[in-house]
């Protein structure tokens, strides 16, 4: 759809100057020096964003985090699914491929947003935990499950779509609907990076290993927290690659570009909150019917959630996909997704 035109500028022919009276473009110092002083505006929020999250990070120990060896390779570990799902989503990318700094940048942005979901999510607790305490209400796993609802699904997927909106989607690399989906993920990847960085440091000293003293304890004690921390991180990318295709939709519906992102930190929010909700039960589930251990009971249910919608993702990706062989006339090794006949689509 064309941009909105006043009823001047529709009447007029295209050798009418309608400069200043229904349209208006950079022509005198003054118009300079406004588009200088709005982009350094744009330029200092953003600024003033980033610095803040890092403050943040700083601040709940998340430099440490990542900055200990040991800590370091438990979190590498734990980030390789997460890593292999975001690499999948990106080239599954049919259209020109995002640069890597592009990439790298998401991530790290993903990384420190992160640090905003930490404090909003804490906060908000503490605030629900004094409304019961003062109406004597009992907070069982109901209130769990509105929490997830309400607050964290929401607010760590709007962050997450945030590293996305704070430099990729002005970029020109961002180019198409799909690309949306790819910097989603790598915004996932660096989400769950670090909440999977923080969450081993706090358990490994909460289990009273001197984290300095180093050595294979903090290996070995650190390795189940690692693998539940592993099978955590995928969601993540899933979640907000969601997410990012229909903030890639709004880029190139601006007509229509609130309600559609406001669609997929729904759809992303609410995936989130079901599998926060529901993992304990249904490992549960899994465990009494099959025998399996906690972990084991936990990666078969991880696996089924994660498939399903990870299916739905890949659906809307091969969706996308075929729509632009048909536009555009399929390229060399593209009739894997020609021949796809089954797709998951909302």
């Amino acid at each position: 759809m064309d941009r909105s035109r006043d009823p001047v500028e529709r009447a007029a022919n295209d050798s009418t100057d309608l400069y200043d009276i229904a349209t208006w473009e950079e022509r005198t110092s003054v118009d300079g020096l406004a588009v200088a002083l709005y982009r350094l505006l744009v330029a200092s929020t953003r600024a003033t964003v980033i610095l803040t999250a890092l403050l943040i990070l700083v601040g709940i120990g998340g430099l440490s985090a990542i900055t200990d060896p040991q800590i370091g390779a438990l979190t590498l570990l734990s980030a390789l699914p997460a890593l292999g799902l975001a690499a999948y989503v990106y080239y599954s990318d049919v259209t020109r491929s995002e640069p890597i700094s592009m990439l790298v940048v998401t991530f790290l942005l993903g990384v420190l947003t992160a640090t905003f979901a930490a404090v909003a999510n804490s906060l908000l607790s503490e605030f629900g935990q004094t409304i019961a305490r003062d109406f004597q209400l009992s907070v069982g796993f109901l209130g769990s499950v509105i929490f997830f609802y309400l607050v964290v699904g929401p607010v760590e997927e709007t962050v997450k779509l945030l590293a996305v909106r704070l430099y990729a989607y002005t970029h020109s690399s961002f180019s198409a609907v799909v690309d949306g989906a790819v910097y989603g993920a790598m915004a996932g990847l660096g989400f769950a990076t670090i909440e999977n960085a923080l969450y081993i440091t706090r358990n490994l000293s909460s289990s009273g290993l001197d984290l300095g003293a180093g050595g294979v304890g903090i290996i070995g004690a650190g390795s189940t927290i690692t693998a539940v921390r592993a099978l955590a991180g995928p969601g993540h990318v899933i979640y907000s690659a969601i997410a990012g295709y229909y903030l890639g939709l709004a880029k190139f519906n601006k007509q229509n570009a609130g309600p559609i992102v406001i669609k997929g930190l729904i759809l992303a929010s609410l995936v989130h909150a079901t599998y926060n909700s529901t993992v304990g039960i249904g490992a549960s589930i899994i465990a009494s019917l099959t025998g399996f251990g906690t972990l084991v009971s936990f990666l078969v249910y991880v696996i089924i959630y994660d498939g399903v919608f990870g299916l739905y993702l890949v659906g809307k990706i091969r969706r996308y996909a075929r729509a632009y062989h048909r536009a555009n006339g399929p390229g060399p090794g593209e009739s894997a997704f020609a021949s796809e006949t089954t797709e998951f689509e909302d």
